[in-house]
């Protein structure tokens, strides 16, 4: 895999800029400063109210899991490792493996989602928990609502980033790049609504004792769209030829992993302030 740089490039020491430091990295260090307040604001409410509950506040203890919590803070550390060997390869121009981590990354991401999404079904319909009938639930869904809003962003980003890496050398010539890029992005999306309508449903099923059988025959629509969707997303990922991509680019994604390591950071305190402590 070919990349258009034209020689190694010194990604931490910008000069054309007064600071040194390259303009993308600057701007996304005051936006992540700025969401630092932000996150700071919704995890201090949530606190304030614990540390003070109403009557008839709901023991937090009988509804949470956490040992499903707990498994998906791994899978969401473990996605920072594979952000930060993307990284890495692509400042050495390494582009397939780049994509390999990307990939990976995503897949992590969806997980941590995934585990998001059936814990609050389950908080809704199980334990009666919503955001409105206590304070708890208010703080609670406000805050890691926010958060997997914001790891949804990133998922979101990852894969435009990994689609960008397929760009050919020359492309802005023409249209054809443009147009399969955007099917390359909607078949992205439909596989992943796929692969989660399947994996919440499987969830469901093995939860409820209804086993294999049960979750292949109620749920034959998503696994064939999700099937199809690998064989379509392994066709547009085969290699056609040199890329605008490279080390010119490893600036666009450590800004990326940035944004990727302070959600996996805030998520960390999250899971300290909102799960453990309330085991303590």
């Amino acid at each position: 895999m070919s990349s258009h740089a034209s020689g190694p490039i010194d990604h931490h020491h910008d000069h054309t800029t007064s600071t040194g430091i390259p303009n993308k990295k600057l701007f996304m260090w005051a936006f992540l400063a700025s969401d630092c307040m932000f996150f700071g604001t919704l995890i201090s409410t949530h606190l304030i109210y614990r540390l003070h509950p109403p009557p008839g506040s709901p023991s937090v203890t009988d509804i949470f899991s956490i040992e499903l919590t707990s498994f998906s803070t791994f899978i969401l550390l473990m996605s920072s490792l594979l952000m930060a060997l993307a990284v890495n390869s692509l400042q050495k121009g390494q582009v397939k493996s780049t994509r390999t981590n990307l990939l990976g990354t995503i897949f992590f991401g969806l997980i941590f989602l995934g585990c998001q999404v059936y814990e609050f079904i389950h908080f809704v319909h199980e334990k009666g928990l919503t955001l409105s009938n206590t304070i708890f639930g208010s703080t609670f869904y406000t805050l890691t609502g926010t958060h997997g809003c914001h790891v949804a962003i990133g998922v979101l980003w990852l894969v435009l980033m990994y689609i960008r890496s397929f760009k050919p050398v020359g492309a802005d010539e023409g249209r054809p790049w443009l147009i399969r890029s955007v099917a390359h992005l909607l078949v992205f999306i439909v596989t992943i609504v796929a692969v989660m309508a399947a994996t919440l449903g499987l969830v469901h099923d093995l939860q409820t004792g209804h086993g294999i059988g049960h979750f292949v025959s109620t749920h034959a629509l998503s696994l064939g769209v999700s099937l199809g969707g690998f064989i379509a997303l392994f066709g547009f990922g085969r290699s056609r030829g040199p890329v605008e991509f490279g080390e010119a680019n490893a600036i666009d994604v450590e800004s990326m992993g940035l944004y990727w390591h302070f959600v996996d950071i805030v998520w960390i305190v999250i899971f300290t302030a909102v799960y453990l402590l309330e085991y303590l």
